[in-house]
Formats: structure tokens, C-alpha cells, sequence
């Protein structure tokens, strides 16, 4: 079985439109539907009124929040591995490990990370430990012993826990014997009956008998009188005296801490620093709730695969979800000006003149000859009406209107109808803040090296877009400081009139419309008739006076 493809990523630009968002999931659709493959339709940002009237129109749940596509540790290739509970011996963790081929296995109580221990933790375990008592210190339980030894247990609860006395051998007469052995001891004999009866007399707590031997009846039943538990085991004096203190429970050598461990969510750049500087060799990496997921390694970490995005409907970095630069960019669907998206190697770049990436993205569903839904189609069409004001915007083509007319049909919507509806959703804003209206439909552009935005709203209603000229002047300042921007356009666009009025904000900003629109230096408020496009109407003439 081949391995399974990474998710990819369709996104929108930041502030998203009604195109943005809607050709992310119609193109995601298509994606999936033509390779199999995952994938995820996501968005950069907010989604405004308009676009949520759409969905909610067309019974679509708004893509999930993309805020970064930065790398971070679930993006990593993490080794999973079902962890030991600290009950379990060192033996059988050992042959876990062997199993696995893995040289770090977790120790994990009730989902969470208890410790993690290594086979250093288990050499150290054999070559330094020296005392007698560790058995009783570690508090084994003799199911340990028994399953250890590979015995049975004659006498006693293979769930109780030897917690008293040392380790000793009872290979010698009884009256050595009970000058080494006491009362609690777990006392290893062979088939000698007088030394059975005399750990027995001493009140040993446990005895392992070797060789399988056999314990006299009467013996049995004065031990169980007295709480003493009896394991036989196959093994000879000397294999069960070396093999008895890898019957002691996990936890008692796990390192327990304070552990390093990553989150799901940490981002490879925050913890590259700390793995150079600690030595070990997997690093244990938990969810939000503290339960362990797995491990990753130095050497996983360094094959790591950036996360993979297709974008849609801009090709700009400054309008991109944050860290692009960090990720795989595979595909680009756009209908926008070339911008200045760097890419590692090749893509896929379908860059068409029409007034709408939905427009392209159907035309990718017919060439393909993928049927398409009445749902997708809904929001296709929604796109183009938003993108080209139901085809006033000088952006629109002859193939958006073909487009559309198609996919209402398919739809079975009345353009019209839909058009005046999404408007009317988009253009309310009743309730918002300052900071909500401005950021509602706002690019960000770089030229040379001036930075500046633009925002539009789109109105049917002309009192409704005074209002909102009245609440923006004042907050423009703020956002173009705090956005490190140089100069912010603001166009207050009447779909009816076809005319927008643009708010200047920042340094030569005004001067710098005035020259490109050829506009008297004493007008005061600053009115473009015909000028209802961003993309080709505004931006192309700005960017023109500022080269030059």
C-alpha cells in the first residue's frame, strides 16, 4: 500500500470575498473529485455578510480558520507507538521494544505520558542496581514474578504486590538460613524440604520454588494460613535469581521528568532551538489535552514536509495567509494582476482575464468533465454577481455573464433576485464597528517600495454609504499606523450609479489619485464616476502613477 497523500490546503486571500471563499470550496470539490485525494477548503480570514448570506443561501458550512501555514509538529512525519503502563515489567517492555525496533517506548497511565524510558534506563537497570530490597522498593506485583519466571502461582493473589523484605537465595541448612532470611523476605529455593519449611516457619513473604519441584500439601496450607505466596517456575536457582529483577514494574526506571515534550500545535521554528540543544533522541509529543500522540526524532524532524496550499483568487504576499513562505505552494487560480508569490519549484498557474475566479474554476469542472451540483453551482454563480456587480463591473467579460447564466440555471436561481439579496446583506452595516466595515473587503499592495491598502464597500444605498464614509475618515489614521501601511484607499462604491467615492488616507495619497485621475487639485470630496472595479479600475491607474 502506497503511502497515503498529504491534505493540501485551498485558501482564499485575507479579508475574503464572496469569490474568494466560494471558489475555495468549489475547487476543493473539484480536486478531490478528479484525484481522490484530501482536499480542504479553508479561508484566511473573516467571512463578511454577503458571503455568509450566500452559504447559509445554499446550505454550506463556512470553511474552517486558516491563520498561518506555518509548520508545526503535527505536520511532522510522528512516530506512532501504543506507550506501556508503568505496571508492566521490565521484560515485556524490553520485548516491546525489540518488536517495535525502537529504542524510546512511552509509559502511559489513562491516555497521559507518565515517563518514557530507553534502553540505557533498562542497561542501567541490569549493571547498576546492587540492592536487594529494589524489588520490594519498586513495589512488584507478582503476576510480574510469575509471568517473569514463567511460572505458576500455587498459594496468594498474582494481583498483590511484594512491598516489604529483600531478595535472598535459601540454598543453605536451616540454621543459616534463619540467620540471613527474615520475616517478609521473598526467598528463592530449590527441592529441598527443610528449606521450604523453614522460610515457611520464618514467615517469609513469598517464595519461588525452582525446577518446578513440588511443595508438600502441608506446606501449601500453612502458607496460605499465613499469607505466604508461593510461585513455581521451570527455571533453575541461578536463571531465576538473574531473571527475577526484570520482573520490577517500568515506572520504578522510566525517566519521569520534567520531560521535553512538544504540542500538536507547537511550530517547528519555536522548537528547533530546544531539540538542538537537548541530546535526546525522540521527543514525546502530546495533544491540547495532555495525551500522548508520539514521538518525533531528530531525523523525522529534519524530513519534515512543509504543509501544501492551493491558492485561489490573489497572488499576492502581502494578501496570502500568513507564513506562505513557509509552505509548499502547488497551485495558483487567479484572475488578478501577477503579484510577487515566490515559489520553491514549478506550480500550476492558471491566470485567465475574466471577472471572476469562480468563472475559471467552472470552466476547470467542464474541461475535466466532472458533473457539478446544483449547491457548487449556486455558489459559483453568487461569486461572479458579487465579483462583477451582476455584470456592471468593467472587469466583467462576456464569458462571466455566459458563465453565470449557466450555473443559475443548474442553480435554479434568479440572478436578479440573488443579486439584490446578496447587496443588501453585504452593504448592512448595522451594528459594526469601525474596525469590521474597513476590513470587511480590504487588499493590501506593494509597489517599489510603497505599502498601501484598499477597501470597498459595495452599496445599493446611498445614505447607508455616507454613514459609513462619516464612521471610517476618522479611523483610517489608526489602521495605517497600525498596519504599517504608507496610504489607504477606501472606495464607497454605489452599485446603482456605477460610481464610487474614495476616501484618501496617508502621505501623498490624495495627490497621488488627483494625478491619476486627472481630477482639480481644489476638488474636495473625491467622486469616480464609472469607477465601480478595484482590480481594474483603480488599481491599474494607481499602480501606473506610482512607477512612474
Amino acid at each position: 500500500m502506497g503511502k497515503k497523500a498529504k491534505k493540501v490546503y485551498v485558501v482564499g486571500h485575507k479579508n475574503p470575498d464572496t469569490d474568494s471563499i466560494c471558489s475555495a470550496i468549489a475547487y476543493a470539490a473539484l480536486k478531490h473529485k478528479m484525484t481522490g485525494d484530501e482536499y480542504e477548503a479553508r479561508r484566511a480570514g473573516q467571512i463578511n455578510e454577503e458571503t455568509a448570506y450566500v452559504l447559509q443561501r445554499f446550505k454550506t458550512e463556512a470553511p474552517a480558520l486558516l491563520s498561518n501555514v506555518k509548520l508545526q509538529v503535527k505536520d511532522l512525519d510522528i512516530h506512532k507507538i501504543e506507550g506501556v503502563d508503568p505496571s508492566v515489567s521490565i521484560k515485556d517492555t524490553w520485548a516491546k521494544m525489540k518488536e517495535h525496533h525502537v529504542k524510546t517506548i512511552p509509559v502511559v497511565k489513562d491516555e497521559e505520558l507518565a515517563g518514557v524510558i530507553s534502553t540505557g534506563d533498562i542497561a542501567k537497570s541490569y549493571m547498576d542496581v546492587h540492592d536487594n530490597h529494589i524489588l520490594a522498593e519498586a513495589k512488584t506485583q507478582y503476576k510480574n514474578i510469575v509471568k517473569t519466571l514463567e511460572g505458576r502461582m500455587l498459594v496468594g493473589n498474582e494481583h498483590g504486590q511484594f512491598t516489604k523484605g529483600k531478595v535472598t537465595i535459601g540454598a543453605s541448612n536451616s540454621q543459616l538460613m534463619e540467620e540471613f532470611i527474615e520475616k517478609d523476605d521473598l526467598v528463592i529455593v530449590g527441592n529441598r524440604y527443610e528449606a521450604l519449611a523453614c522460610a515457611v516457619d520464618i514467615d517469609a513473604g513469598c517464595l519461588v520454588v525452582c525446577h518446578n519441584a513440588e511443595v508438600p500439601k502441608e506446606l501449601l496450607k500453612k502458607a496460605e494460613e499465613q499469607s505466604i505466596v508461593i510461585i513455581q517456575t521451570p527455571y533453575d536457582t541461578f536463571t531465576a535469581v538473574r531473571l527475577i529483577n526484570q520482573s520490577i514494574p517500568v515506572k520504578y526506571f522510566m525517566s519521569k521528568g520534567p520531560l521535553t515534550t512538544f504540542q500538536m500545535s507547537d511550530y517547528v521554528d519555536d522548537i528547533r532551538e530546544l531539540m538542538t540543544k537537548k541530546k535526546f533522541r525522540d521527543f514525546p509529543i502530546l495533544d491540547r489535552h495532555g495525551r500522548f500522540k508520539g514521538f518525533i526524532s531528530r531525523r523525522r524532524f529534519m524530513n519534515s514536509s512543509k504543509k501544501k496550499v492551493i491558492l485561489v483568487d490573489h497572488n499576492e504576499k502581502s494578501q496570502a495567509v500568513d507564513g506562505i513562505e513557509e509552505a509548499d505552494i502547488i497551485e495558483i487560480i487567479d484572475h488578478h494582476r501577477l503579484g510577487n508569490i515566490e515559489t520553491m519549484g514549478p506550480v500550476f498557474f492558471r491566470n485567465q482575464p475574466v471577472g471572476c475566479t469562480a468563472t475559471i474554476v467552472y470552466q476547470m469542472y467542464e474541461e475535466s468533465n466532472v458533473k457539478i451540483s446544483s449547491r457548487i453551482a449556486g455558489l459559483l454563480c453568487s461569486a461572479i454577481i458579487s465579483d462583477t456587480l451582476l455584470f456592471r463591473s468593467p472587469t466583467c467579460t462576456a464569458l462571466d455573464e455566459k458563465t453565470a447564466k449557466k450555473l443559475a440555471k443548474i442553480a435554479e436561481i434568479d440572478m436578479e433576485e440573488m443579486a439584490r439579496e446578496m447587496f443588501n446583506a453585504g452593504s448592512s452595516m448595522r451594528g459594526k464597528s469601525a474596525e469590521e466595515i474597513c476590513f470587511q473587503d480590504f487588499k493590501q499592495f506593494t509597489v517599489n517600495d510603497t505599502v498601501f491598502g484598499v477597501g470597498q464597500i459595495n452599496s445599493m444605498n446611498k445614505e447607508e454609504l455616507e454613514e459609513i464614509r462619516e464612521t471610517l475618515t476618522p479611523h483610517l489614521p489608526k489602521v495605517l499606523k497600525e498596519n504599517h501601511l504608507q496610504m489607504i484607499y477606501f472606495m464607497l462604491t454605489d452599485i446603482l450609479e456605477e460610481s464610487t467615492e474614495l476616501i484618501c488616507c496617508g502621505n501623498g495619497a490624495r495627490g497621488y489619485i488627483i494625478s491619476a485621475f486627472d481630477i482639480p487639485e481644489d476638488t474636495d470630496r473625491i467622486y469616480l464616476k464609472g469607477v465601480v472595479s478595484r482590480k481594474k479600475q483603480l488599481i491599474p491607474t494607481l499602480v501606473g502613477t506610482l512607477q512612474q
